[in-house]
């Protein structure tokens, strides 16, 4: 394989120059944004010529041009931050506890303790900017006796920690709508189009999460702004103007105009902060066409075939599967070179490559699928019991004879969803699987409880111990979802069992208890959506390899595709299986609402929806292609039957 640092080249080439891009052209869009808040901030309804005119000196004051120097800091420091922190696979908490731990982490406390500063500088600016009562933090006043001294301006305070409580709440938004989460578009579009048709949803998003934050920050001050206030005050020695009325009173923060500043300074914080992001987001995943082989030995770990192999950067692997969708639908002379022979030996090395690499994906999320279900089945469902025993198919492993199941005790069984192809790794730690967060894991602090009781020693006291007294009864476990205190994973039950002692009948959970067990609970919506959370990598495989089988119909003048179709469609067919039991599972098929309110991507959601309609899409496909040609495919009896399906147009 190649080394890190033949593996590191896209990063360095392409990835640093496209963030590097992005912020260009978010500091160059600065001046304008800049000139609309100042013209908003000190617009003057009765004074329309004169605010025209401040407007006008202040672009030729030093004060101003310093606070656009600041400003274009802040941008530099944020596109910083986006390029640290991005990710093609975003992060689900399967749990409330879960997030909450997101939330609590240490990085996640460096990220807003930085936001907070950044929203200081930014507030410091528009106060700058606007003028009047909030350009000082102090003034000259003077004491009952006559003497001068210096006093507080509450509301240049007032603007300075509203910054940062827009920068905080901005941080903890992030997390919980995953706003670093960098989604492709399906439609292609020039970089310009998709700015400026999503520039009025950025406008508004900032507008409505201004007045959301301006609105909390006002409650929080209500009742907290007296701590900063004397804070400030004795450690810069300023005194308070006691003719001033106090803000953190509801008269004092009722001022319409105080209230307008707040929601104008917040809205242009969010504003430039969400245009870098938007920017990012739309340099980073711009197509990038990959030489499908190369003249070079040297050159030869940029080739698109070798490319698909690697797994880091994320963002390398994934460019790569969305060029070989585009070039096997839309390039003919690309598709040439998948399917030429090498010289000399003639074999087809680049489509061994491309193929090998789609059906691992497509045998990974298969195999996720799989034990997913196997896990809710042995968690929750009770398994049909029969005299006879079952046949097993290649995605039915978890169906087990009821003669031989009773037989004998079962074991403790505890699934692990193996981990993705993909790997997760920040900050050089090491990587984490794709999986994590639907992944039982009994020494994480945030396991499911009902996963401890499955391998916890039965009590000698619980109806459940001892030996099974009948083998035509089964006790039902628990559900996936259940916080059921008696679960156990000990197979069945006797008849009748024994009684339980008082002590244990009388035993009631505290509040704390209580709480702390709901919070666990997994939520079955983010336990599917954490389950194809890189389906767009599946997604493009699917629509990489239909298309290329479909042109191999009459471009493949080797034959080199026509020996891989049996294990093509066999792939196809039991992922295609796979997914259709998931959907039969609750809350799998119900679609969630997109939120319009944020700048979080939530295409996320509905992944397991594009997949599945590009699945069936990708076979029918291929069946239209090749027709009855498909009855001389090798596969077996339960594919051909299924296979039929797709040919008479019935699935």
């Amino acid at each position: 394989m190649f080394s890190a640092e033949q593996s590191c080249w896209f990063v360095r080439k392409v990835i640093c120059w496209r963030a590097a891009a992005s912020i260009a052209w978010a500091v160059l869009l600065l001046p304008p944004t800049t000139a609309v808040f100042v013209f908003l901030g000190r617009f003057s309804l009765l004074h329309p010529i004169q605010t025209i005119s401040e407007c006008l000196s202040l672009i030729a004051n030093a004060s101003a041009i310093f606070s656009l120097i600041l400003l274009c800091g802040v941008i530099l420091m944020v596109g910083f931050l986006n390029l640290k922190y991005y990710t093609v696979i975003p992060t689900i908490a399967c749990s409330k506890i879960a997030l909450l731990g997101q939330l609590l982490h240490p990085r996640q406390f460096l990220n807003s303790l930085a936001h907070c500063i950044m929203g200081v500088i930014v507030a410091w600016c528009c106060a700058i900017t606007v003028g009047g009562r909030y350009e000082t933090l102090g003034y000259p006043c003077k004491q009952s006796d006559g003497s001068p001294q210096m006093c507080l301006n509450e509301y240049h305070l007032l603007l300075l920690l509203a910054g940062a409580f827009v920068g905080f709440s901005h941080s903890l938004l992030g997390v919980i709508y995953n706003m670093n989460y960098v989604s492709f578009h399906t439609v292609q579009q020039y970089k310009y189009l998709r700015f400026k048709g999503s520039l009025p949803l950025v406008v508004k998003c900032s507008a409505t999460q201004a007045l959301y934050s301006v609105r909390n920050y006002i409650v929080v001050y209500l009742f907290l702004g007296y701590i900063p206030r004397a804070w400030i005050c004795k450690t810069l020695n300023l005194q308070l103007n006691s003719s001033a009325h106090p803000l953190d009173t509801i008269a004092g923060l009722l001022d319409l105009s105080l209230l307008y500043h707040l929601w104008i300074c917040a809205t242009f914080l969010l504003l430039t902060w969400y245009i870098t992001l938007l920017l990012f987001r739309i340099f980073v995943t711009e197509v990038y066409s990959f030489p499908v082989q190369s003249s070079f030995t040297e050159d030869a770990h940029q080739c698109l075939p070798n490319v698909l192999t690697d797994k880091q950067p994320i963002i390398l692997k994934f460019l790569a599967l969305q060029d070989l969708a585009l070039l096997s639908q839309h390039s003919p002379s690309r598709r040439s070179e998948v399917f030429s022979l090498s010289q000399p030996g003639g074999h087809p090395h680049n489509w061994n490559a491309i193929s090998k690499e789609c059906l691992s994906l497509l045998a990974d999320l298969t195999q996720r699928l799989v034990n997913y279900h196997d896990t809710v089945a042995t968690n929750g469902r009770a398994k049909s019991l029969s005299t006879g025993s079952e046949r097993k198919t290649s995605s039915e492993t978890s169906v087990i004879s009821g003669t031989d199941d009773l037989m004998s005790p079962r074991p403790t069984l505890l699934m692990k969803t193996p981990a993705s192809v993909f790997t997760r790794s920040i900050a050089g730690s090491p990587a984490s699987p794709l999986t994590a967060p639907f992944t039982p894991d009994l020494n994480s602090p945030f396991a499911s409880p009902g996963l401890r009781r499955l391998t916890a020693p039965v009590d000698q006291y619980s109806p459940w111990h001892g030996s099974v007294q009948s083998p035509h009864i089964m006790r039902r476990a628990p559900k996936l979802w259940s916080t059921s205190t008696d679960s156990q994973a000990n197979g069945s039950i006797p008849p009748s069992p024994p009684s339980v002692p008082n002590a244990k009948q009388d035993y009631k959970p505290s509040l704390l208890a209580q709480f702390l067990q709901n919070r666990k609970e997994q939520l079955p919506e983010a336990s599917s959506q954490a389950l194809f959370a890189d389906s767009q990598a599946h997604i493009w495989a699917l629509e990489g390899l239909s298309y290329l089988v479909e042109a191999s119909f009459s471009e493949d003048h080797f034959g080199v595709v026509q020996t891989a179709l049996p294990s093509i469609l066999s792939s196809m067919l039991v992922l295609q299986e796979a997914v259709d039991r998931h959907f039969k599972l609750p809350h799998a098929s119900s679609k969630p609402v997109r939120s319009t309110s944020s700048m979080g991507d939530s295409t996320y959601k509905t992944l397991r929806f594009a997949l599945r309609a590009t699945l069936k899409t990708a076979i029918y496909r291929i069946t239209t292609t090749f027709g009855d040609h498909l009855n001389a495919v090798q596969m077996s009896a339960e594919h051909r039957k299924r296979l039929q399906q797709f040919l008479e147009y019935k699935e």
